[in-house]
Parts: structure tokens; C-alpha cells; sequence
């Protein structure tokens, strides 16, 4: 019995060894075959970058099978980051939806073998209305990349496939040269941070990056105290406070700060807590920050300074609010 449990351990072994090794291949191979596509990148993406930005309407991206799956999160990546776009099917295309198309659109023909039926259905309505073509291919020398204004080759040596017909190195390296234009867009349009919020007002990091300073601030019962309180009231407002620090306030402005960390160097100082005074352990000056300051803008600046908490304040110097970092 202890024979066969020992044999049927190794051989779980080596079949979980065996599995990580093809996994490791494949995504070996897949690798290599996106740094051969950036190595090959030259003036042709150069120029469907430049008609891309020359356009005045929308970037419409085709693909059927594979390919159109690919050709929608491309459509989706360039939506979110400045340039117009939507996906038709080449099939609906071909029945009807050709009507979505203007005349100031661009096309993004997505084949590797640049054969595919559908796409090639579409070119003569396509030269007839006369909107530029830029294609992605496997074969440069496709009846789709010959009737293109830009050809993108995306041609892999093989699939990764065991069997080279899966679509896999050819589909990644499709996305992979979707993702480049999208990227070369962002900076040729100086596309910012702010931009892609607006885009994804939905989602956490739109929220992130949209909401001001004020929106989050802790406003209500603030731990302030005087610059002549004892240390006791300080750590006594520390604790009721419960954002582990104290804002000292002379005059109504902001004249200083004490943390959890201050009173513990204090303590490791053996500064005498019963007759020092405030001003002794408290940070003098303390950074501050305006309400309408972003919060983006403003958790950089907790991570730089390597503090977890800002004051916020007016030009005044008057507090208005606390900010902890990752408050959202």
C-alpha cells in the first residue's frame, strides 16, 4: 500500500512539473514573439499612427473569429483614451451596418491571413466610399494588406499551439500591436491622468482620480489643541481623535503637529513627559495642503513624504480637515 501511495506521489510530480514546463514555454515563446514585432515596428507605424491622428471622425475596428474578439478590446482601449471608436462586425457590416460608417471615418481591418471572407466582402464598398484602410496582418502580400492604405504585419513564426492552428502567439501579437498604436496615441494627443477619469468616472480609479481633497477630508471633531497644553491633554487628544495624531493651533493657524510617532522618539529621547512642553516634540510648520488639491495628487505626496496623514487648510492657515491616506 505505502508502494503505491509513493508512486502515485511521484507521478503527481511529475505531471505538475510537466505542466508548469509547457506553461513556462508557452509564455516563453510568446514573449519572444512580441520583442521580434517591436524590433520589426517601422515607418508603416509611423504613418497609421499619423492617419489615426489626422482623422477627423472615428477609428472603426473589423474582425471576425478571434480576430474580432482582439479588435473589440482594442476598440474599447482607444474609446477610453482619446480617440473615438466602435466595433463592426464584418458579417452585420455586410448587411446593413456599413450605414454606422461616415465618410471621415477610419477603418482597422483585423485578418492574419488577410483572406478572411467578410473582410474581403467589405473592401469594394469600402474604396467606394472612400475611407482609408489601415490593415492588420499576418501577410503582407494579402489581398487585404494590398488593398490597405497602411499595413501593419503581425506575422509570428508559429502558434503556440502544439498544433499551430489555435489562435495564440498570432492573436497576442495582434493585441500587442493594438496596444502599442494606442499607447504612441496617448502621447502624440498628451493624453493625461485627468483625461482617463473622465472616461471612467464608473470605476474606482476614475473616482481616485477625479475626487478632490474636500470630498474626503475628515472634518468633523478634529484633534486640534493649544501650543500651551501639557502633554497629557495631547496624548489625551490624540487618542480621541483616533487618527493617531494632534494639529496644534496658536492664534487659529496652524503653528504645528504631534503623531504617535513624535511622542514615542520622545519617549526613546527620555524627554521628562510630566514638564516638557509642547513645542519640544511637535513638528513645526507641518506640510498643508488646500481642499481643492486632488487626491491623487495629494496620496503622491503622503507616499513621498512617507507620512499618512495632511492637514488641510485655508490660505490662512486656518484647519479645515484632515486627510488620511487611502481615504476614499
Amino acid at each position: 500500500m505505502m508502494k503505491n501511495q509513493t508512486t502515485n506521489h511521484f507521478s503527481n510530480q511529475e505531471k505538475a512539473s510537466s505542466i508548469l514546463s509547457i506553461a513556462k514555454e508557452s509564455l516563453t515563446e510568446q514573449a519572444c514573439a512580441l520583442m521580434n514585432l517591436s524590433q520589426d515596428l517601422g515607418d508603416e507605424f509611423v504613418k497609421a499612427v499619423g492617419l489615426i491622428l489626422q482623422t477627423k471622425g472615428r477609428v472603426v475596428v473589423c474582425g471576425m473569429g478571434k480576430s474580432g474578439l482582439v479588435g473589440k478590446k482594442i476598440t474599447a482601449t482607444f474609446a477610453s483614451t482619446g480617440t473615438p471608436s466602435f466595433f463592426m462586425h464584418p458579417a452585420e457590416a455586410f448587411h446593413g451596418d456599413l450605414g454606422m460608417l461616415a465618410r471621415e471615418d477610419l477603418l482597422i481591418l483585423i485578418s492574419y491571413s488577410g483572406e478572411t471572407a467578410e473582410i474581403i466582402n467589405l473592401l469594394p464598398s469600402v474604396k467606394h466610399f472612400g475611407n482609408k484602410i489601415i490593415s492588420i496582418v499576418g501577410n503582407i502580400n494579402s489581398t487585404l494588406a494590398q488593398n490597405s492604405d497602411v499595413i501593419l504585419s503581425v506575422r509570428v513564426e508559429r502558434e503556440v499551439c502544439p498544433n499551430n492552428l489555435a489562435p495564440t502567439t498570432s492573436t497576442l501579437a495582434t493585441m500587442g500591436m493594438g496596444d502599442a498604436l494606442a499607447v504612441a496615441l496617448i502621447k502624440e494627443r498628451n493624453f493625461q491622468a485627468e483625461d482617463f477619469a473622465r472616461y471612467h468616472p464608473g470605476g474606482s480609479l476614475g473616482r481616485r482620480l477625479l475626487t478632490k481633497v474636500s470630498d474626503v477630508m475628515h472634518t468633523k471633531s478634529l484633534p486640534t489643541i493649544s501650543v500651551n497644553a501639557s502633554l497629557k491633554e495631547t496624548v489625551l487628544t490624540i487618542s480621541e481623535g483616533r487618527l493617531g495624531l494632534v494639529v496644534v493651533i496658536e492664534n487659529n493657524q496652524v503653528t504645528g503637529i504631534v503623531t504617535d510617532g513624535d511622542l514615542r522618539r520622545a519617549l526613546v529621547k527620555e524627554v521628562d513627559m510630566n514638564h516638557a512642553e509642547i513645542n519640544e516634540i511637535m513638528t513645526q510648520s507641518p506640510i498643508s495642503i488646500a481642499p481643492s488639491m486632488m487626491l491623487v495628487d495629494a496620496e503622491s505626496l503622503m507616499m513621498e513624504k512617507k507620512i499618512k496623514a495632511l492637514i488641510v487648510a485655508d490660505h490662512n492657515k486656518k484647519i479645515l480637515g484632515i486627510l488620511e491616506i487611502f481615504d476614499r
